[in-house]
């Protein structure tokens, strides 16, 4: 039996220890709980210690898209390939329910120690009703959680998540509350969670962080931290509006500090872009920049994306629109920040030339920047950003390159313009392998080969047109089996094969809805790892997976008659079939159709009148029949193979889809 810490999802079991109930007590009666948490993680970090050698083999999922630089990329995954990932071998293996949207990422770690309750593969999931769940990974049957901590449990008594009637952020989004929007951040160092909550308090909005421990979901290191901020330039100080702020960005842990990215997902009003950097072990404010002192707007939302560092430990950042003065009042720019001691300075910053056209037609720059490995050439770190306008910017990070206010047709200054080279309202640019991906909205995907620091124009590889406008992953054994995964349009789950952006999947393509996804946050993103592909949804996690071989039945025709050697436009003639279930388990009552195609598959097929009904099959079992079909009116005058194609309606799942149609060894001339 599975256990959580409060009530208030209905799937959990209450339990009602004396380590449960501390979460509940005020804060003057938490002292011996503490101690035996604290007791407690000196056993847990001996056992991971001893568990270290089998954590290696498999993936912990800690910040948003894997890594600080936001690569997107998992370069470890040893389970999903090219090959396995289609609607026959892969498919949704389970939905957890959960109490809210989940607006951030999933996180996800191996191998974790659940006090009572054993070792576990955990997904962590945070949602807009201020509620932080740790689910099993694997365990498709029981989808109660194996903890569930109510941030509303360490506000204050009445507080309740914040309603968009008051943050007025409800129309674009889909949102009814707002509670933890961003994806957390996790220290498997400490095994601590952090996260941001919004709640309603007495008529204010409040911003807290809080650090959780993974195992049990309870606070921790003295947390959690009511966030407030002021910002001072050339002595005009501005003060951080709780009321109008908006933590979108995903959390960022580096220089043992959480930096947290704040401005506004829509309907801005006095809005502002800000990073506030908290010590990682005390919760305690070391820094605080605004890119828009004195002013308003220039918002930092990232459409969701993580804030990004590089190696060096610098911050980076994309602004929305807004008031525009270089150097002070950075919108629609890249910012490039610093944490020095207990402050944080901003250290350059990059303007597109034409930031008035930006601001003026909401084609602010919208996404986390992408820092690239060193690369060959006469600029060995750069970093990649985009906006929604589309054009693509290569920048060096030593020297971002600022605002070019003689610049006329492009920004002359930096690395490299390609304009319009993302499609617009891009997401997240995915790196791997030498390679660049974007995933622009009603376009086609491009991969840009780089070269000496540099893209190689134009796109090595495109895709068909696509929906697109999300943030990509990426999976990938080293640089073989790599598959492209996001979310259409807002709509199904797509796979790509990464070589030829060539689809490989979507959710849409099994059977009776059997892989449908549910309605989804704004700017959802999926996550992938051992084996798995997770997304939240508006009221659940969602896991994709190989689906088992066993018990699956297979559809295929074993043979078929040839057709005649003529037939007229709208004749008539008869086709013999045998259809027979190679798989493991029996298949219900299908539909076998004929086609004729000028090869021998199904692709430009043109279908005949006419359908044999097939019985349910036992494993082995075969099924013949003949039936007399019609050829189409306005069939083309030619030569044409016939096609007996199993189970045509897709009303039998199996584990082959693709072993369906058989054609005929001769051909019949249409006349």
């Amino acid at each position: 039996m599975r256990q959580s810490w409060n009530s208030n999802v209905a799937p959990t079991r209450e339990m009602t220890t004396e380590l449960a109930a501390a979460k509940w007590r005020p804060a003057s009666l938490v002292f011996c709980a503490n101690f035996r948490i604290v007791r407690f993680l000196t056993v847990l970090l001996l056992t991971s210690f001893f568990a270290r050698v089998h954590l290696l083999a498999q993936t912990s999922v800690t910040t948003w898209h894997y890594d600080n630089s936001r690569t997107s990329a998992n370069t470890s995954e040893t389970k999903l390939t090219p090959s396995n990932v289609n609607s026959s071998s892969f498919g949704k293996l389970f939905t957890d329910p959960v109490d809210g949207i989940v607006s951030g990422q999933p996180l996800y770690l191996p191998n974790v120690t659940i006090p009572g309750q054993g070792v576990h593969n955990v997904v962590y999931v945070a949602t807009m009703h201020d509620s932080v769940y740790a689910l099993d990974a694997d365990d498709a049957s029981d989808p109660t959680p194996l903890w569930m901590t109510s941030i509303l449990s360490y506000s204050a008594p009445g507080a309740t998540t914040v309603p968009t009637s008051v943050k007025r952020d409800g129309g674009t989004t889909g949102w009814t509350e707002v509670g933890i929007v961003s994806t957390p951040v996790i220290d498997p160092a400490t095994g601590t969670l952090y996260l941001v909550a919004e709640t309603y308090e007495s008529g204010n909005v409040v911003h807290r962080l809080h650090a959780l421990d993974v195992t049990t979901g309870l606070e921790k290191l003295g947390g959690p931290t009511t966030i407030t901020a002021s910002y001072t330039l050339n002595g005009s100080t501005t003060v951080f509006a709780d009321l109008y702020q908006l933590n979108r960005p995903g959390l960022l842990l580096a220089n043992a500090h959480i930096y947290i990215g704040f401005g506004s997902n829509c309907c801005n009003d006095y809005s502002q872009g800000w990073i506030l950097s908290y010590n990682a072990a005390t919760l305690q404010q070391e820094g605080a920049y605004s890119a828009e002192p004195g002013r308003t707007l220039a918002s930092i939302w990232q459409k969701g994306a993580g804030l990004s560092a590089d190696s060096s430990g610098n911050i980076y950042a994309e602004t929305a629109e807004g008031f525009y003065s270089a150097g002070t009042n950075l919108s629609s720019s890249v910012v490039k920040l610093s944490q020095s001691g207990a402050t944080l300075e901003l250290g350059d910053f990059f303007t597109p030339y034409n930031q008035q056209y930006l601001t003026q037609h909401d084609l602010d720059l919208n996404d986390a920047a992408l820092i690239l490995p060193d690369q060959t050439g006469p600029y060995p770190h750069e970093l990649i950003a985009e906006g929604k306008e589309g054009t693509v910017y290569v920048l060096n990070r030593d020297n971002l390159g600022q605002y070019c206010s003689t610049c006329t047709e492009g920004d002359t200054q930096i690395v490299q313009e390609i304009p319009l080279g993302a499609g617009k309202e891009s997401g997240t640019p995915v790196y791997w392998n030498n390679t660049v991906y974007f995933t622009g909205e009603s376009s086609p995907v491009y991969a840009y080969t780089l070269s000496n620091g540099a893209l190689v124009v134009p796109a090595s590889v495109q895709s068909i047109q696509v929906g697109g406008g999300g943030h990509a992953i990426l999976t990938a054994n080293g640089n073989t089996n790599s598959i492209l995964w996001f979310i259409n349009g807002g709509g199904p789950l797509w796979a790509m094969d990464a070589i030829t952006l060539n689809k490989i999947y979507s959710s849409k393509d099994a059977p009776n809805g059997r892989d449908t996804l549910p309605p989804l946050a704004h700017f959802a993103t999926p996550i992938a790892a051992d084996g798995k592909v997770f997304i939240g949804t508006k009221n659940s996690l969602v896991a994709y997976g190989l689906l088992s071989p066993v018990n699956l039945p297979d559809l295929t025709e074993t043979s078929v008659t040839n057709p005649p050697t003529t037939v007229l436009d709208g004749g008539t003639f008869s086709v013999t079939d045998t259809v027979q279930n190679t798989g493991s388990a029996a298949a219900a009552a299908s539909t076998t159709r004929y086609y004729l195609s000028p090869t021998t598959l199904k692709s430009g097929a043109r279908l005949l009148t006419g359908s044999r009904a097939v019985p349910s099959l036992d494993p082995n079992l075969t099924s013949s029949g003949t039936v007399t079909v019609t050829v189409s009116a306005g069939t083309a005058s030619g030569t044409y193979f016939l096609l007996a194609c199993a189970d045509d309606t897709l009303v039998v799942p199996e584990s082959n889809e693709s072993n369906n149609c058989k054609a005929s060894a001769t051909q019949v001339t249409v006349m």
